[in-house]
């Protein structure tokens, strides 16, 4: 399987990038993982909702422009479906199973993700109501998905 996951912005605090190499070489037991880093569009503090949604789609062309046809897509937004660690582990198995061996999973910026990139995604994953920095969720994400094939090869490490 690959995995793909597309953020944008740069990863800049190093606990963050020591805990996404960790999980990457642990993935990589079970899948090929890369990590696509778009840039994110320089904004001043005060945006007004046109600059915004100009921010939003500027950055959502430099994903769009980091898929690849052929990717299953999972957009991360707040108001996507909430999945536990199980069924999480049932999609990439399902995934697996069904043809869609490559998955990409997308994470916004600050301000979110563009309607195209929305319209681009097959699914739409929310991991809580909450918001987190969106560098962090890199590594979240990348534990989940690691646990997901924990689980589903019956390994220990889940509970």
């Amino acid at each position: 399987m690959h995995i793909a996951i597309i953020s944008v912005g740069k990863l800049k605090e190093k606990y963050l990038k020591l805990g996404i190499e960790e999980y990457t070489k642990r993935l990589s037991a079970y899948a090929k993982v890369d990590l696509v880093e778009v840039a994110d569009e320089k904004a001043p503090e005060n945006l007004s909702a046109a600059d915004m949604e100009r921010v939003k789609q500027k950055e959502g062309e430099r994903i769009l422009a980091a898929m690849k046809p052929d990717q299953h897509v999972v957009a991360l937004a707040i108001d996507g479906e909430m999945w536990s660690s199980e069924k999480l582990a049932q999609k990439l198995d399902q995934w697996a199973t069904y043809g869609k061996s490559s998955v990409a999973f997308v994470i916004g910026g600050s301000l979110g993700l563009s309607d195209a990139v929305m319209k681009r995604a097959d699914e739409k994953l929310s991991f809580s109501k909450m918001t987190f920095p969106h560098q962090l969720m890199r590594m979240i994400l990348l534990e989940q998905v690691y646990r997901g094939f924990r689980i589903n090869r019956n390994e220990p490490y889940h509970k």
